[in-house]
């Protein structure tokens, strides 16, 4: 797998059926393991244990309906009362991130309604306060500390 730009993760693997699947401890079970999950992975990884987001506050590829469509979210952390805080819109190492990955995370928050939007593709990660209606985002220089 790639190499990112984020701390060292020591992962369960296992085969089966010929594929590679890594451990999800959020969804408590294996998962595919794709460039876009390794980064899934490392990412969480680094939000719970370098950034202290309490891991009981997060939702993984949960899924959400957009103009009738059913799409999933990556990566959802939750304020303490019960409000979406940030969503995180994960992509492989070898994608580039551009306006496109942001305006997707842009449309998915239409719907969930985020505090923080962020993308990260493991080599790059931006963050941004969300816009309010008609106004433009602030992008951040560093990660928000999580709300006690």
């Amino acid at each position: 797998m790639y190499q990112l730009n984020l701390p060292s993760i020591n992962p369960t693997l296992k085969k089966e059926n010929g594929k590679v699947l890594i451990f999800d401890g959020i969804r408590k079970k294996y998962i595919v393991l794709t460039p876009e999950e390794w980064v899934r992975q490392h990412f969480v990884h680094y939000l719970i244990m370098e950034l202290k987001y309490p891991k009981s506050l997060f939702r993984i590829e949960g899924a959400l309906t957009y103009n009738k469509l059913q799409k999933r979210s990556d990566i959802l952390v939750y304020d303490r009362n019960g409000k979406p805080w940030m969503l995180i819109e994960c992509k492989s190492p070898a994608i580039k991130l551009n306006q496109k990955a942001f305006n997707q995370v842009a449309v998915y928050n239409m719907t969930i309604g985020a505090k923080y939007l962020a993308v990260t593709n493991g080599m790059a990660h931006f963050c941004c306060e969300a816009s309010v209606l008609g106004g433009e985002a602030k992008f951040l220089q560093t990660f928000p500390v999580f709300e006690k």
